[in-house]
């Protein structure tokens, strides 16, 4: 049985936005609709709008930093046992 580690909760930072009545009124009508907080929807937005100007999530840089990368043919079923040996430095490297 695994045991379940506690999740540390993520610190959010309060932010005042200025809306004109039709920018609230257009907020308040999307979270009604999809059931979703204010706070999220503009959340999602921002994220939209970062991907727009050519903003990438950490995530997809990565895997894009890694193409072309040479990994021994086992990676997939002892990713564990090379990110310990990397840890420990015991790990010889691919060349």
């Amino acid at each position: 049985m695994t045991k379940r580690t506690k999740r540390t909760p993520r610190v959010r930072e309060p932010l005042q936005v200025y809306l004109d009545p039709d920018e609230r009124g257009l907020l308040d009508r999307l979270a009604r609709q999809t059931g979703l907080s204010r706070a999220e929807i503009l959340r999602r937005g921002l994220k939209s709008f970062a991907v727009e100007h050519g903003g990438k999530s950490p995530m997809l840089e990565f895997l894009d930093s890694m193409k072309g990368a040479d990994f021994p043919a086992d990676m997939g079923e002892r990713h564990d046992d090379y990110l310990a040996d990397e840890y420990l430095g015991t790990h010889e490297k691919p060349k």
